[in-house]
């Protein structure tokens, strides 16, 4: 219970410097006390959380959000366009007539005939269409590795990184033959190869994102999508494409020191960007 004073007493002022002591309504050996209802300087009142200092965000906690891995149109823009046009033009090589799909597939090809005439249309047409349909593994790749890398870099840049693996793996590829068809090593046919889909940048995208998951995710991932690349290739089904995904490979990897500036400046203008916030606030995190 509270002690209070008689209401005919009058407080007596404390002189300056007296002992804690020797101040009225205080208790001897108690540390930290009130004097006069008054918290110290610096010190919050009970029930009122401290501020937190800007630019100092509270730790992310660790709640697994698995509806992160799929895009949106807000959150991975880029991924989320890309994936709807390529479920258009699926459900188009599935249903339009055979004739019809056959002639888009060989205007879009990145064979050297199209390259040597109209490199700019057939580098980007080729890559509107999904070998293999919407069920393929690089299908899937897509969707998960484009959205994870874009969440981490952005869209432009992932965009960038994706193209980098289509154009320069079709490059490497591709100039080769048309070298051996001129030496005479490679029939003439071999200059009208079919040539499409988006596996070369889904390769460049996982080497890329590798240099930015840690230890213990990017071990498995480059072992497991490298050991399926040098499976395809050692079953010589298709050579010259199997050799693309292991050089789209190698791309992605070469830019891990761009991808890692990339994601730190990208993660320090969000820091700057960040509204303040009190401990008791609550937060989107």
């Amino acid at each position: 219970m509270e002690r209070t004073a008689p209401a005919d007493e009058t407080a007596t002022p404390t002189p300056t410097g007296a002992p804690v002591s020797d101040m009225p309504g205080l208790l001897d050996g108690v540390p930290r006390q009130r004097a006069g209802g008054r918290e110290p300087y610096g010190t919050a009142a009970p029930g009122v959380p401290e501020p937190t200092a800007v630019g100092k965000p509270r730790p992310r906690l660790g709640v697994l959000r698995p509806w992160r891995l799929f895009p949106t149109p807000t959150g991975t823009p880029f991924t989320f366009g890309y994936a709807v046009v390529l479920c258009v033009t699926s459900l188009i090589s599935a249903h339009a007539d055979p004739a019809l799909v056959h002639a888009l597939l060989q205007g879009s090809s990145t064979d050297v005939a199209h390259l040597v005439r109209t490199p700019e249309l057939v580098l980007v047409g080729s890559a509107l269409w999904l070998a293999g349909g919407v069920t393929s593994p690089f299908a899937i790749g897509f969707v998960l590795v484009l959205t994870a890398l874009e969440r981490r870099i952005g869209g432009l840049r992932t965009a960038g990184v994706f193209l980098l693996g289509h154009v320069l793996a079709t490059l490497a590829t591709e100039v080769p033959v048309g070298l051996a068809v001129l030496a005479g090593q490679l029939p003439e046919s071999s200059l009208h190869r079919l040539d499409y889909g988006v596996s070369f940048g889904v390769a460049a995208g996982t080497g890329a994102l590798a240099g930015l998951l840690r230890p213990w995710l990017r071990v498995p991932l480059l072992a497991g999508f490298g050991g399926m690349l040098l499976r395809d290739l050692l079953a010589l089904t298709d050579p010259m494409t199997n050799w693309g995904h292991l050089i789209a490979l190698a791309i992605g990897v070469a830019t891990w020191p761009v991808v890692r500036r990339w994601r730190k400046r990208r993660a320090g203008s969000e820091l700057r960007g960040r509204p303040f916030r009190s401990a008791g606030s609550a937060s989107r995190w």
